[in-house]
C-alpha cells in the first residue's frame, strides 16, 4: 500500500484512507438508485443501468486511483445522466428515432474519446492549473453551496414552490409566489436529516474519526426505527421506499447478466452518418457539461484537501483527467450516461483522505453493491443528506480566503461563480459566469496581458455555449 500510494510522504493512514473511501461511497452510491431510474425513462433497462453504472464507476474510479493516486470517486454524473434521459432521448423520438438511447450512448463515447485527446493534448490540465486563484476558491465555495442545496432538496427540506392553479375552463397553469420553500418540518425525513446534521457536527467537535460516515449510518438506523414505529410510512407511489433492506426473489447475477444482453456496445453509428449536424450538436452539450463539472469539481476537491502545490496548481492533473475522460468511455460502452467526477469527494476528502487507496476503497464497494443491492437501495438520501451539507458548510470556508478588495475581475469572477452554482442548479454555469465575466473585466480595467490564452479559449466555448442557449439549440 505504502509503495502505490505513498501514504507516508502523504501523512495518511490506510484506516484513514478506508474510512475516507467508505464515506465517498455512501456519499454518492444514492447514483446507483437514482440513474436507473432516470435512464429506465429514456427506455433502457433498469437492471442493466445499475449493473453498468456500478461497474463503470468501479472501472473509473480504479483508474483515478492507480493512475492519478488522488481521493476521488467517478460514476455517472447527475445533470448529465438527466440530460440524456429527459432532452435527447425525448427530441430523438419525437424526431421519429426508434432507438433514440443507442444513440445518445453513441454521442457518450465520442465525447469521451474526444476528452481522451484534449487530455493528451494537456487543454484540460492547462485549463485546471491556469484558473485564477479567486476563481479557484470562488468555484469550490460554490460547490460547496450546490450539493447543500443538492442535499437540502434531497430530503425535502427545501421543495419547489409550484402549484397549479385551474381555470374555469379546466385547463391549469402552475405559478408559484418564491423559487423555493421549506418542506413539511412533521415528515419524518426532513426531521431525521436535520438530526443527522447535528449528530455530524456533535461527532466532528469531539474530533471522532469517520464523524460523517457515522452521522450517514446513524440517520439510516434512526430511519429504520422510525419505520417500525410506524411513523415513517412506506408508500411506494409517493416515493417513499422501505429502509430495511430485501433480499427476497433477487438474482445475483441478474443486473450483469441484463447489461451483457441489453446495453453492452449498443451504439447506433448509422445516425451518425446521416444525421452529423443534430448529432455534433448532442455531442457539443454532453461535451461543454462534462468538461467543466470536471474542472470545477476536482478544483473543489483538491482545495478541500490541500493538494495544491504552492502555485496554486493540481499536480498530475492531467492523470486525474485521463481515467475521467477513460469512465466516460467504458461507461458508454457497458450502457450508462456520462462518467465524471463526483463532487462528493469531499466527503471522503475531509474524513482525510489524500491518496488513491480512498479512490480504490470506494471503487470496491461499487463492486461490491452490485449482489447487495438490496442493502444500498435501503439506504435512503436524507441519509446522505447531512453528509452533503456538512461537507458544503467546510467548502464554503473557502471564501474567507478570497481576496475581494484588489482586483475587480477576480472579485467579480469569483462571486459569479460562488452564485451561480446553487442558483442555476449547475456547476458548469457557475464556472461559465465567473470566467466569462472575469475576462471581460481584465479587458475593460487593462489588463489582457494577464489572461492566459488557455482563458481565452474557455471564454471562446463559453461564448459558443452562451450562443446556442440563446437560439434554443441546447439549454
Amino acid at each position: 500500500m505504502e509503495k502505490l500510494f505513498k501514504l507516508k510522504q502523504n501523512g495518511t493512514t490506510v484506516k484513514t484512507e478506508i474510512v475516507a473511501g467508505i464515506t465517498t461511497f455512501l456519499a454518492m452510491a444514492y447514483i446507483l438508485a437514482v440513474n436507473p431510474n432516470m435512464l429506465a425513462a429514456a427506455g433502457m433497462p433498469q437492471d442493466a443501468v445499475f449493473a453498468a453504472t456500478a461497474v463503470s464507476a468501479f472501472f473509473a474510479t480504479a483508474i483515478m486511483a492507480f493512475f492519478a493516486n488522488y481521493p476521488v470517486a467517478l460514476a455517472s454524473g447527475m445533470g448529465l445522466n438527466a440530460y440524456f434521459a429527459y432532452t435527447v432521448v425525448p427530441q430523438l423520438s419525437a424526431a421519429g428515432i426508434t432507438n433514440p438511447w443507442q444513440v445518445a450512448l453513441t454521442a457518450i463515447l465520442i465525447e469521451g474519446v474526444i476528452f481522451i485527446i484534449l487530455s493528451i493534448f494537456k487543454f484540460r490540465e492547462t485549463l485546471v492549473n491556469k484558473v485564477p486563484k479567486n476563481l479557484k476558491l470562488g468555484i469550490s465555495a460554490g460547490i460547496g453551496l450546490f450539493i447543500t442545496i443538492v442535499g437540502l432538496k434531497g430530503a425535502n427540506i427545501i421543495t419547489t414552490d409550484a402549484f397549479a392553479i385551474v381555470g374555469e375552463d379546466g385547463t391549469a397553469t402552475v405559478s408559484s409566489s418564491t423559487l423555493v420553500k421549506f418542506g413539511d418540518i412533521g415528515t419524518p425525513q426532513v426531521v431525521l436529516a436535520l438530526v443527522g446534521i447535528l449528530i455530524i457536527a456533535a461527532l466532528w467537535h469531539y474530533k471522532v474519526k469517520g464523524a460523517i460516515l457515522i452521522g450517514i449510518i446513524a440517520t439510516w438506523i434512526l430511519g429504520i426505527i422510525a419505520q417500525l414505529a410506524g411513523w415513517y410510512v412506506v408508500n411506494p407511489d409517493a416515493g417513499v421506499y422501505s429502509l430495511i433492506p430485501d433480499f427476497a426473489n433477487y438474482n445475483v447475477f441478474g443486473p450483469i447478466q441484463s447489461m451483457g444482453a441489453n446495453t453492452l456496445f449498443k451504439f447506433d453509428f448509422n445516425y451518425v452518418a446521416q444525421n452529423a449536424v443534430n448529432f455534433a450538436v448532442i455531442v457539443f452539450a454532453f461535451l461543454f457539461v462534462d468538461l467543466f463539472d470536471t474542472v470545477g469539481t476536482l478544483i473543489g476537491v483538491a482545495q478541500e484537501g490541500k493538494l495544491l502545490n504552492e502555485k496554486g496548481e493540481l499536480p498530475r492533473v492531467g492523470r486525474a483527467l485521463m481515467a475521467d475522460a477513460v469512465g466516460t468511455v467504458a461507461g458508454s460502452c457497458l450502457g450508462t450516461s456520462t462518467v465524471t467526477s463526483y463532487v462528493e469527494s469531499t466527503t471522503g476528502v475531509s474524513e482525510g483522505g489524500k491518496t488513491g487507496l480512498t479512490a480504490l476503497t470506494s471503487a470496491v464497494l461499487f463492486i461490491l453493491a452490485i449482489p447487495l443491492f438490496p442493502i444500498f437501495n435501503a439506504i435512503p438520501s436524507f441519509a446522505t443528506t447531512p453528509a452533503l451539507v456538512f461537507v458544503g458548510l467546510l467548502m464554503l470556508k473557502n471564501v474567507t480566503k478570497m481576496n475581494f478588495n484588489d482586483d475587480i475581475a477576480d472579485t467579480v469572477g469569483g462571486f459569479l461563480a460562488i452564485i451561480m452554482m446553487p442558483f442555476s442548479y449547475s456547476i458548469a454555469n457557475g464556472i461559465m459566469f465567473g470566467i466569462v465575466a472575469w475576462v471581460i473585466l481584465k479587458v475593460i480595467t487593462g489588463k489582457i496581458k494577464e489572461i492566459h490564452p488557455i482563458m481565452w479559449v474557455s471564454f471562446a466555448l463559453f461564448a459558443v455555449r452562451i450562443t446556442t442557449m440563446i437560439l434554443g439549440v441546447s439549454s
